[in-house]
């Protein structure tokens, strides 16, 4: 985390791309303290954390161009078990959105999609999809200079994809 400079995105988990607007020393308990002002984009917040709980909070770069090309890849072939009762199911995916991972996002995203084409999502399960998908489009924009818009284009074709896996076969 000390790579980290004013303006650098950093991805908070379960809320998305956070611009640095400022690094400041200060003395906590006595000793100095490398604090960041990050300002989320999805509400314009301001959240301090102090650099030596970045780790542990989850905070990280956004991927590389790299890999935001490979997340599609790994949509269309992550497996997942829809058939898990909804209350684990919801405890199991609330801990994978909150690992802040974009892969662990993507599995849950993935689920909760196919899982809505068999039956209707529960109040939350609807808005941890909607969620998932902004998460990943945020990230993704940011990670790969293409529009939200082009992002979920290319997610949508994704998700066609893995529909028609469905229909033809293969488990998810």
């Amino acid at each position: 985390m000390h790579s980290l400079k004013v303006g650098d995105k950093v991805i908070y988990p379960a809320q998305g791309i956070g611009i640095i607007e400022n690094i400041q020393e200060e003395i906590f308990d006595g000793q100095v303290v490398r604090t960041f002002y990050i300002r989320l984009q999805n509400n314009n917040t301001l959240v301090v954390i102090p650099s030596s709980s970045a780790a542990e909070i989850g905070l990280r770069k956004p991927v590389s161009q790299k890999d935001a090309n490979k997340l599609f890849n790994f949509i269309k072939k992550c497996s997942v078990d829809i058939s898990a009762d909804w209350k684990d199911r919801y405890r199991e995916n609330f801990e994978m959105m909150k690992s802040g991972h974009l892969e662990d996002i993507a599995q849950v995203f993935k689920m909760l999609f196919l899982l809505s084409q068999v039956k209707p999502l529960s109040f939350r399960e609807k808005k941890m999809l909607e969620k998932s998908r902004e998460l990943i489009i945020s990230e993704l924009a940011a990670s790969s200079g293409l529009s939200p818009e082009k992002i979920n284009e290319k997610l949508d074709r994704c998700l066609a994809s893995c529909l028609k896996n469905l229909k033809t076969g293969p488990v998810v």
